[in-house]
């Protein structure tokens, strides 16, 4: 009561408040703001030298948080406070004041990418179903930022494309599908609110959302060209502002345009983005921000049916740092949504953007429930080769899970050059059938090359390899399909090779 006495003052007395203390561009009301254990910061601009005071009237008490105007900016750090609401935030100066209404506080979620991740809600498959339950989760709140672009780093966003809102049909048709499912499906197991920060370009490459430090890591240089492929443009514009805020986690889909742009250096951009994104957000937050939140993914779908091009392949192996799968060492706390048996013929958007998000989605909420929130026995990963032993006349791979398996010709190839050297993409590739199976295991057979003579095999390597959810491989529930891979017995990862 003291609290709000104290409020009900301020507010009287700041009855002619001229306005300039404001929030930055990204908070507003019907937001999220990050629960505890992490604590959420707010920040804005207010009259320089004045102290900025903030109040959080809602169903718990909450301390008082104060600091100063520096430079035309003030910053606070809340104390943690547990997933509910809703809550009303005033920001108070000695000449101004300024106030959020109906904030939650919960997960936020960054959703990152390109056009498959700025895909919108109304154009999937069963949009209008989808779109008449948004009203039913008034505790997912999504948040656009306008597609803009800078050549230097900003502290706030140029434009907002759509506010924190409650989830209404109007607002969700128009809000990423991938990143809208993503936080209905985690909001149904979690049952405390979601915010979903989208800000994402399509056509966009992966340098243009890394900054100069990530760049160079992987000898990318910065440049000044003005078009879409200037690097860190919408780092500086649609990333770098969010720094300050605390999130849980991010979901990225993008690549494509990697697949003829810097491709052969994406195992390297990726990962180099992820890890950066993770250290500028801690620092950013003041270490509120885990630094190592957890990251997921989507693996490139399909484009061109028929396709002998690598692009895509090559794309996919490079968003696991050419391991196979995540998490791995180079890639920890990640996650990854497989999506190469989710093509999509008749997309009016074009073929690379099917219009099937919502297995998109349900594959990275798995992910996100084993890795991000530490949930046991759920099952997030296909089935992967852990042992291939070529035999007298056939090659046996056994994996490390069961399988469900169906027929195929061509699926897997292997390459058996004259020497013992490794395979790359464009050496020369011969079908494997699958000649057998059983629970764990899968003998192939190929007439174009002794199991002798074999020194690479992969799978799945095509632009299109399979028909909707028609691959050869998936786990025991045929839900979850094997991810693409490449292995050769003479380099990288021959460890999993035996000799008979």
């Amino acid at each position: 009561m003291a609290l709000i006495s104290v409020i009900l003052l301020l507010l009287a007395a700041l009855h002619h408040s001229d306005g300039a203390l404001h929030f930055a561009s990204y908070y507003g009301d019907h937001m999220v703001l990050q629960k505890a254990p992490h604590r959420a910061v707010l920040w804005g601009y207010g009259p320089e030298g004045e102290q900025v005071t903030v109040y959080l009237l809602g169903p718990v008490l909450q301390k008082v948080s104060s600091a100063p105007v520096t430079e035309g900016v003030w910053q606070v750090t809340l104390d943690p406070v547990d997933a509910g609401g809703p809550y009303d935030v005033y920001a108070v100066s000695e000449s101004s004041m300024c106030h959020l209404g109906d904030v939650l506080f919960g997960d936020i979620w960054l959703c990152g990418g390109q056009s498959n991740m700025y895909f919108k809600t109304s154009q999937i498959f069963n949009a209008s179903e989808e779109l008449a339950l948004a009203s039913k989760y008034p505790h997912v709140r999504p948040f656009m930022a306008a597609l803009k672009a800078s050549k230097t780093e900003l502290i706030d966003l140029i434009q907002v494309e759509i506010p924190w809102s409650v989830p209404t049909t109007s607002v969700v048709a128009e809000f990423s599908a991938v990143c809208w499912l993503f936080g209905r499906y985690m909001y149904e197991k979690l049952k405390y609110p979601i915010g979903l920060v989208e800000s994402c370009w399509g056509g966009t490459p992966v340098e243009a959302w890394s900054s100069p430090r990530a760049l160079k890591q992987c000898g990318l240089l910065h440049n000044e060209d003005n078009s879409m492929l200037n690097k860190t443009i919408l780092w500086n514009a649609m990333i770098h502002p969010f720094l300050n805020m605390t999130i849980y986690g991010a979901i990225w889909y993008q690549g494509e345009a990697n697949a003829e742009f810097n491709r052969d250096k994406y195992n390297c951009s990726f990962p180099a983005m992820i890890n950066d994104w993770r250290m500028a957000f801690h620092q950013g937050s003041g270490g509120q921000t885990t630094p190592d939140f957890p990251f997921g993914f989507v693996q490139l779908s399909t484009n061109r049916n028929v396709s002998t091009d690598d692009g895509f392949p090559d794309i996919r192996w490079h968003q696991t740092a050419d391991v196979g799968y995540v998490p791995n060492s180079r890639m920890e706390n990640t996650f990854m949504a497989v999506a190469l048996d989710l093509p999509d013929k008749a997309s009016p958007y074009g073929t690379i953007h099917p219009r099937d998000k919502q297995d998109v989605a349900l594959r990275l909420t798995l992910g996100a429930r084993a890795v991000a929130y530490g949930e046991k026995d759920v099952s997030f990963q296909g089935p992967f080769p852990k042992l291939i032993l070529p035999l007298k006349t056939s090659i046996n791979i056994t994996y490390d899970q069961t399988v469900s398996v169906k027929a195929s010709k061509n699926m897997f190839e292997v390459c058996c050059p004259e020497k013992n050297v490794s395979c790359e993409s464009k050496s020369i590739w011969f079908p494997a059938a699958i000649l057998a199976w059983n629970q764990t295991s899968i003998q192939l057979f190929s007439a174009s090359c002794p199991p002798s003579k074999v020194a690479a095999l992969r799978y799945a390597w095509a632009d299109w390899p399979c028909e909707f959810k028609a691959c050869p491989v998936y786990d025991a529930s045929g839900n979850l399909l094997a991810p693409p891979f490449i292995t050769n017995r003479y380099a990288g990862n021959q460890n999993i090779w035996r000799s008979t």
